[in-house]
């Protein structure tokens, strides 16, 4: 018999944790499985007529589209994606999440502490195009730089890293669209994580640096420098300018050395990508765990991917203020109507690998997302790639494609990215480095060279409590200069991807 896992008891369907064999009866209720099924797929703990609720981690997650007996599987053929409880009651459990701040002794990190007061977990070199047009420029310079062996004498620089976009010109000067691109360039040339920058633009296009500087003051500005491909004479002058302009500055970037920081100076993003079933069940939690280990060290956490949460959003509007209620509940009704002046909706996520890994709807897989957050209070509230300041869970709003989301959190702050996947996620992302968890045993086995820590053991009877705190001592490894995964792999420069809204003109 395969084993099965009932998440609440108030849940109408049950997980499969092992591959089921066609005419097993999992839950032995006397029906035999027509055919093999998945683990993470749902079975029916009891009978249920079509408009009826179903069930998971106590909260529905769809309505049934036909009658399902008991014992049968439970998937997008019977079960569809329905409106979910909108009486929110705000702040309802913000007293239990200030209490669910777990007590801890200070811990610290080997960090790179910065003269703004921000502490980087890298020391790089980072090369921003301001458009399109510089992309090809930049990312040539890094490639020979690095072919050339330029970082052979500087032990203490983490790389050279190309950002570049499709975009930058072709654009409105304001609204949205602006707005995204000028925190994400700003956020990631100042980043803690980075010691010296360069901007490379074209010279005519839309996204000046002047005007960036003008609006965001000069807050780290004295670790980049500027230059235009007009102004330098065309494409092959512009690239040995821009490698010697780095060969001028490695000195002054390997001087920082690693010293002593506290957990308080750390702020990880958090993202999950490739989910599956079992995603909501070993992995998001213990990454929940870890997140509450964190803010009780005074860190920061960023939960992102607004469409991720839709549907879930009742489970942090319980521990959070009217004023940051607020602002939440207005970004989720921007989202509706975005997605649908696109002729999509809400559910048009999860992907077609999340249904495959047993997830269902929309719903079913925000319930699991949200488990990353862990259980204290949210804070505050922030625009894509808006500077965090705050202490504690905050929120950052973001697409829930994973490039997209984690370029907002990195240009907001992120030091770390931390990554759950089920289906397997070939993801990595710099100047922060993302540590990747698998949520089950057969992934870890699968992807050894992508996955950094494995939660499936989470089935096999280790505690979320135990996994989260080995999830917090990796954390703390990474941040003081240990590779990960994806750092090995060489992942991290094709995931830039700024948020693009707005008319390509």
């Amino acid at each position: 018999m395969a084993e099965v896992l009932i998440l609440n008891p108030a849940d109408t369907v049950a997980v499969l944790t092992a591959r089921a064999a066609a005419g097993a009866d999992p839950l032995g209720l006397g029906a035999g499985l027509p055919a093999p099924l998945a683990a993470g797929h749902k079975i029916a703990r009891v009978a249920m007529a079509p408009g009826d609720a179903v069930v998971k981690f106590g909260q529905i997650i769809g309505l049934a589209t036909e009658a399902i007996a008991a014992g049968a599987h439970v998937h997008s053929h019977n079960c569809a994606f329905s409106d979910h409880d909108r009486a929110y009651a705000v702040g309802a459990d913000l007293a239990q999440a200030e209490a669910a701040v777990p007590a801890m002794e200070p811990r610290s990190f080997m960090g790179y502490q910065r003269g703004d007061g921000r502490v980087g977990t890298r020391n790089m070199v980072a090369l921003c195009a301001t458009v399109n047009c510089s992309a090809t420029v930049i990312r040539h310079a890094a490639q020979e730089l690095i072919a050339e062996g330029a970082l052979k004498d500087f032990p203490n620089v983490d790389g050279i890293a190309a950002f570049a976009h499709g975009t930058g010109c072709g654009m409105a000067a304001t609204g949205r669209g602006a707005d995204n691109l000028e925190r994400v360039l700003w956020g990631t040339a100042t980043h803690p994580n980075v010691g010296a920058t360069i901007f490379v633009g074209l010279g005519c296009e839309v996204m000046q640096v002047a005007r960036m500087q003008a609006r965001f003051g000069d807050a780290g500005a004295e670790r980049f420098h500027g230059l235009t491909i007009q102004e330098m004479g065309g494409t092959r002058v512009t690239i040995e300018k821009i490698k010697a302009e780095v060969r001028r500055l490695l000195p002054q970037v390997n001087a920082i050395t690693r010293q002593p920081c506290p957990v308080s100076a750390l702020t990880i993003g958090l993202q999950c990508g490739g989910s599956d079933g079992f995603s909501g069940i070993t992995a998001n939690p213990a990454l929940g765990v870890a997140s509450d280990m964190i803010v009780a060290q005074g860190g920061t956490v960023i939960l992102s991917e607004t469409p991720e949460i839709h549907g879930a959003e009742q489970l942090l509007l319980r521990r959070t203020t009217a004023d940051v209620a607020d602002k939440l509940t207005g970004c989720l009704a921007w989202w509706e109507d975005y997605s649908a002046q696109g002729g999509g909706s809400m559910d048009n996520n999860p992907s077609p690998g999340n249904k495959q890994g047993g997830i269902t709807t929309i719903l079913e897989k925000s319930l699991g997302a949200v488990a990353k957050a862990g259980s204290t209070p949210l804070r505050a509230y922030y625009d894509y790639a808006e500077q965090v300041t705050a202490k504690g869970l905050v929120y950052m709003d973001t697409p829930g494609y994973d490039p997209v989301s984690a370029t907002g959190q990195i240009a907001g702050g992120a030091q770390l990215i931390v990554f759950t996947t089920g289906r397997g996620s070939a993801f990595g992302s710099k100047p922060a480095p993302t540590i990747k968890i698998a949520t089950s045993d057969r992934l870890f086995a699968a992807m050894p060279e992508d996955m950094d820590l494995n939660a499936g053991d989470v089935l096999a009877g280790v505690t979320l409590a135990e996994k989260g705190a080995q999830i917090f001592e990796e954390i703390l490894r990474v941040a003081s200069g240990g590779v990960t995964k994806s750092e090995a792999q060489g992942l991290g420069d094709n995931e830039f991807l700024p948020w693009q809204v707005g008319a390509v003109m």
